[in-house]
């Protein structure tokens, strides 16, 4: 185990990042459930702005990959144009 203040500090540090980014990938990927639990469009064209800004900014905080983010924008704008 560490031996130095600083390592130690570091994993505190490191499991308090952790719970933190859990809960808000947690909370996106509940958001997209939602929204691709919806069958009204209109009542998922509301919902999908406040989704895709959760997604974008998760990329932006490197919590999940850019490329998932825009795969995952792209399939709830194509699941929403279907209803």
């Amino acid at each position: 185990m560490a031996h130095h203040q600083s390592a130690k500090k570091r994993i505190r540090q490191d499991e308090k990042k952790k719970v933190h980014n859990k809960y808000f990938t947690k909370t996106m990927r509940n958001a997209v459930r939602d929204l691709r639990a919806i069958s009204e469009k209109d009542a998922a064209a509301v919902e999908y702005p406040k989704v895709v800004s959760m997604i974008d900014r998760l990329a932006k905080k490197n919590l999940i990959h850019k490329n998932k983010a825009a795969n995952l924008k792209s399939k709830l704008a194509a699941h929403i144009s279907k209803l």
